[in-house]
């Protein structure tokens, strides 16, 4: 069985959140018109679409790279190259293979087309499936169109829609590609009915002679072996030291003829939350961890801090006094016995302010447990970015980023008091807090539990059968949160999976062929993702998480940067870049390719733009 097992040594409990660190949007990012359009819709037929199929629709990637350039489909079905110029890294755009185009008679039912997709087999030679049933080998050229040297279809099913997952040599004269494809057949061979309640996706290992035949005739694949699954694989790639292919997916790919494996539900006593270092669930001194003593929210000229109190204090209890450096704050009265009221003496402020623009709210709402005492300040030098509030306080509260964010502080201060109040057990099984304490009192059950893919890995040697040691590999899924970003020069399989509110990265063993090792962990990054709305891709590098919106709708699109910490570091970097305003239309693929000076850069696809990233 695949094991995930969880070093103890990599997971920090002392981590307290992401700061902002601040990359130029003008010197990263640039973005350039797409003369050739690229587009989400296939030909028309008349087929409708099953939820698993626009799921795997939705994450598609149109984009294919390899080290020095990439490729992709125009709307007009034409396959344009990406090259990057020498010098200035500027994106050349060349139309290098006219798709031929099939003729459908109306009165005809057809599958359901793929989107074409593409696989560099190397940088001279490229796989092109055009979505309707055949796949096309070219031959890369410095100036002009791409060489043609053979198209091939399926043996059994000529013009059955396929996809392109892998491509890689099998012998210096052959090739294996991996192929995908909706099954329209049940296990017998008769066609499913149109309204059939399960659908079956099958995975194709087909052989390819690219080398030693040059025919402008079709030629038929060689299929060395063929899986089906109940979902489109999320990842594949072939490990050349243990001569297999790794299928990542929401289901196990069986053999043909083999009927649905059970699915995994764990039994109630199974249910059971991962206690970190030092934390004891049983223990009654392992409370819930107290939300900070205030929020704060900055812009170039203002800043304002957000206090919450109980409803019941009086306004009059309350005094303030602001000077050019500080603030004295006193609440007079009796304040609860685990929230002391906030209290400063001349507290200095990290910056200076202008007193006489400055001013106070107080907001009591009933309906609330906790009202808020707002201080609203005027900036003495407008454009200087504050580091904290306070110069010489000792709790580093870390800045609200989002101020629709900014009044979150009264609602988790009264899930921490309800908390203490009712002695609450969020894992349900009297086994105490259950919850790492990062995310005490703001959990959500029902949006973290939608993070990530469950995901179930399967092995298949290059003979078609499982490998002894990877049985029962598939028996229990993963929570999947992240894959390598295409294009990016590593030869380490690695994935990140969801641990509680992390992200945890695993390696594949070079030694134990079986065994999965935990080498670094992404601490809170599940936690974080759970708040991103509009994610379509998420990849990882050996340093980063790079989680990209969709921008769909004309809202534009930014990527979101998590970078990689040792452990028990409290804080990590995270930075926030625009990838469109919404003017480029939805972002349809993502890769690496390398610059002439062997830096990588990260490339964008949107509908109407390409946009390039750098140094990150």
């Amino acid at each position: 069985m695949a094991s995930f097992h969880l070093q103890k040594a990599l997971i920090n409990p002392q981590f307290e959140g992401y700061k902002l660190h601040s990359i130029s949007q003008n010197g990263s990012v640039t973005r350039y018109n797409l003369e050739h359009k690229a587009t989400q819709v296939t030909s028309s037929n008349k087929s409708l679409l099953t939820f698993k199929e626009m799921q795997s629709r939705i994450s598609h990637n149109h984009l294919a790279t390899c080290e020095k350039y990439a490729v992709y489909v125009d709307s007009q079905f034409n396959l344009i190259a990406i090259f990057l110029a020498p010098e200035t890294n500027q994106p050349n755009f060349r139309v290098v293979f006219e798709i031929p185009h099939s003729l459908e008679s109306a009165s005809v039912e057809t599958h359901r087309n793929e989107y074409p997709s593409a696989a560099f087999l190397s940088s001279s030679v490229v796989l092109l499936a055009d979505g309707s049933g055949s796949l096309y080998v070219l031959r890369t050229t410095e100036r002009g169109p791409f060489e043609l040297i053979s198209f091939y279809q399926l043996p059994s099913s000529p013009g059955l829609p396929f996809r392109i997952h892998s491509v890689e040599f099998r012998s210096p004269d052959t090739v294996l590609a991996i192929l995908s494809s909706r099954n329209y057949a049940d296990g017998n061979g008769a066609p499913v009915a149109k309204k059939h309640g399960h659908i079956d996706f099958d995975v194709w290992a087909v052989k390819l002679d690219v080398l030693n035949v040059v025919s402008s005739d079709v030629q038929t694949m060689n299929v060395v072996w063929q899986r089906r699954g109940d979902d489109v694989p999320t990842y594949v790639t072939y490990v050349p030291s243990r001569q297999c292919h790794l299928l990542v997916g929401g289901s196990v790919y069986r053999n043909i003829g083999t009927g649905p494996l059970p699915s995994y539900s764990p039994m109630p006593d199974e249910i059971v939350p991962i206690p970190r270092a030092e934390e004891n669930f049983d223990s009654a001194e392992n409370g819930p961890t107290k939300p900070p003593p205030y929020s704060w929210y900055q812009t170039t000229d203002s800043l304002t801090i957000a206090f919450p109190l109980p409803y019941t204090t009086p306004k009059s209890n309350i005094h303030i006094e602001f000077s050019l450096h500080s603030v004295t704050l006193h609440i007079h009265g009796e304040a609860l016995e685990a929230i002391p009221f906030p209290d400063y003496h001349n507290e200095a402020f990290w910056g200076g302010i202008d007193s006489s623009s400055c001013l106070w709210t107080w907001d009591r709402e009933a309906e609330h447990s906790f009202g808020l005492l707002t201080l609203h300040l005027e900036k003495q030098h407008e454009g200087t970015r504050w580091m904290r509030v306070f110069k010489n306080n000792t709790i580093d509260v870390p800045e609200t980023l989002d101020p629709s964010e900014l009044y979150k502080i009264r609602e988790a201060l009264e899930k921490y008091t309800a908390t203490l109040r009712d002695g609450e057990d969020i894992s349900g099984l009297g086994l105490g807090r259950g919850v790492p304490s990062f995310a005490g009192g703001e959990i959500d059950e029902e949006v973290d539990g939608s993070v990530g893919q469950q995901a179930y890995l399967t092995w298949v040697g290059i003979d078609g059968y499982s490998p002894s040691w990877a049985s029962g590999s598939h028996e229990i899924p993963i929570r999947l949160l992240s894959t390598p970003l295409p294009g990016s020069a590593t030869p380490i399989v690695s994935l990140i999976t969801k641990e509680s509110v992390d992200g945890t990265v695993f390696t594949l063993g070079s030694e134990d062929i079986s065994e999965w090792i935990h080498t670094s962990t992404f601490s809170a990054l599940a936690f974080v993702l759970a708040s991103k709305r509009d994610t379509r891709f998420i990849y990882h590098t050996n340093a980063a998480v790079l989680a990209f919106e969709s921008g769909a709708q004309n809202r534009g699109a930014n990527v979101y940067i998590y970078r990689a910490v040792p452990p028990m570091e409290k804080w990590a970097k995270q930075a926030i870049l625009k990838v469109n305003d919404g003017v480029g239309g939805s972002l349809l693929g993502v890769g690496a390719i390398e610059t002439q000076e062997g830096r990588q850069m990260v490339i964008c696809l949107a509908e109407n733009e390409l946009v390039t990233i750098k140094d990150i």
